[in-house]
């Protein structure tokens, strides 16, 4: 049964306050005034993991509608962009009406996304993988109509400050994006990849050694493995979205290696 099933049955209620709490009432049209605010005991248990998929699900498409505006206009671009990680998502026509509620509110001038990004790290709780792939699909709404603002990549900057990102892991996941890494409908198998996006996908320079190349796709390949995301709290339903990615790192990692003999 999907996550939001139980969403839209109001079982998050007691899980969760806050922003974000608020945000999933004005989504899934529920009170939520019992929610009990943010909690510190990640027991690491399903009503906890549970509450991380709602979390990442309310962040990803209101903070998406934040991005959207942040140059002062949505573009048409940005309006299928969203309109196709739904579909990434299968999300049904009632999650895709809570969705655009979502991307809606994140449009709004008075939307708080220092308190949603503040909230959501707390959430998420180290969970490095899934605040990557959060990342991605920022950068997927930044560059949806082929470039990204100023505005916008001062946005995501003020979003990275939130999570703990460096600017540096900004840049290389901005350098891997612009190689077709987690680009919504790129297709790892049908593309024909350049040596040099090769090692722009992989986040690494075409100087780095054998050993360490064999590194980073490992560990790649381990932040992005669907079972793995799915236990840290990513919505069954994005196991395409990260089946694919992995997709995309093997056939630059060996491309890399076919072209090293």
């Amino acid at each position: 049964m999907a996550w939001w099933g139980k969403a839209l049955g109001g079982a998050f209620g007691f899980m969760i306050g806050g922003p974000l709490g608020a945000l999933m009432g004005i989504a899934f049209g529920h009170s939520f005034d019992r929610g009990l605010g943010l909690l510190d005991d990640h027991s690491g248990g399903p009503a906890d993991q549970e509450r991380i998929q709602a979390a990442f699900f309310t962040a990803t498409f209101s903070v998406m509608g934040y991005i959207a505006k942040a140059d002062g206009r949505v573009t048409p671009d940005e309006i299928r962009l969203v309109q196709a990680v739904m579909d990434r998502l299968g999300l049904n026509v009632e999650m895709r009406a809570s969705a655009k509620k979502l991307f809606n509110e994140g449009k709004a001038s008075d939307f708080p996304i220092d308190e949603v990004m503040q909230q959501f790290r707390r959430e998420v709780h180290r969970r490095t993988t899934l605040i990557q792939m959060f990342l991605e699909i920022q950068l997927q709404a930044a560059y949806a109509d082929g470039v990204m603002h100023p505005a916008e990549k001062e946005a995501l900057a003020g979003i990275c400050r939130h999570l703990g990102i460096p600017p540096s892991q900004l840049d290389r996941l901005e350098e891997m994006f612009r190689a077709g890494f987690g680009r919504a409908g790129y297709d790892a198998a049908a593309a024909k990849t350049s040596l040099q996006d090769a090692y722009h996908l992989l986040g690494v320079d075409e100087s780095v050694s054998d050993a360490d190349l064999k590194k980073t796709y490992r560990r790649l390949m381990s932040q992005h493995h669907p079972d793995k995301l799915v236990a840290r709290g990513l919505p069954e339903e994005m196991i395409r979205d990260a089946t694919e990615k992995t997709q995309q790192i093997k056939a630059a990692y060996e491309l890399i290696r076919e072209s090293r003999g």
